[in-house]
């Protein structure tokens, strides 16, 4: 996949053309990531948040995921959003940012994720330069369109407030974390999140996007459940993190062998 097609994606996003099933990945390892790059994954997301990530480590594995020819994307740690603007700078094709609960925690966002008139994003896209073959100018005039910024749903307050966070103008889409979801609609009491009400409440947060114009993305634990989401609406999934697929490879690998031995 060439450059241009590379940073279509956010044109591909927004424009709702087919369901995308993104590879997500936390262990701090540009190889792993490029191995995954190579299946038929439409993006790889960068787990900084629970993942072990650094920013040289996920600089480089931003280089790792384009050079295998997909987009890279970072979930960035809680409320860091200096990284956000540093790793659009190394080449990362959007930016997911966990429990943005308020019309003011979409607009920070934003600030640093958006040039102006947008936002306030510093200028240093070095590695965004050499990846694109873009001069400075272009980059500018066009790195707003060429990158998403991406609000977690995740928490009752989100809920409450998705129409004045799909509301702000740099928001390009929500992400919803089930998991962090559950357990705040069941007042801490389980992690569900393949349950009912969550079906019910990420069915509302496509619909609520749709109203907006905007892009819908959602974690699944596995491929199965990354499928229900699709026909839920969904543009972007997650079909499980890499420690699941590792195992479940390792595990399938082990169960063969030992059945085919016995018989």
């Amino acid at each position: 996949m060439s450059a241009a097609e590379i940073d279509g994606f956010a044109e591909r996003i927004r424009s709702h053309r087919g369901g995308m099933i993104s590879a997500w990945v936390g262990i701090p390892d540009a190889t792993l990531v490029n191995h995954l790059a190579q299946e038929a994954f439409d993006a790889v997301v960068l787990d900084m948040q629970h993942g072990m990530w650094d920013m040289p480590s996920a600089a480089n594995a931003v280089g790792q995921v384009r050079l295998a020819g997909k987009p890279a994307l970072a979930r960035i740690p809680v409320g860091d959003f200096a990284s956000a603007s540093r790793l659009l700078d190394a080449g990362a094709s959007g930016i997911i940012a966990p429990m943005i609960n308020s019309v003011e925690d979409a607009q920070a966002l934003v600030r640093t994720t958006k040039y102006p008139p947008a936002g306030e994003r510093s200028w240093g896209p070095s590695l965004a330069l050499n990846y694109t073959g873009l001069s400075g100018d272009d980059y500018l005039k066009n790195a707003n369109a060429l990158t998403v910024a991406i609000a977690m749903v995740e928490t009752r307050a989100a809920l409450d407030a998705i129409d004045g966070i799909l509301g702000v103008a740099g928001i390009d889409g929500i992400f919803v974390g089930p998991s962090d979801l559950s357990i705040a609609l069941s007042n801490g009491d389980q992690v569900a999140p393949n349950a009912a009400e969550i079906d019910s409440a990420m069915q509302h947060a496509v619909s609520r996007c749709r109203a907006h114009g905007k892009f819908a993305c959602a974690y699944a634990g596995d491929g199965e459940r990354a499928g229900e989401l699709l026909k839920f609406g969904f543009d972007l999934v997650i079909a499980g993190a890499e420690t699941t697929q590792l195992r479940s490879g390792a595990r399938r690998a082990i169960n063969a062998a030992r059945r085919i031995a016995s018989a």
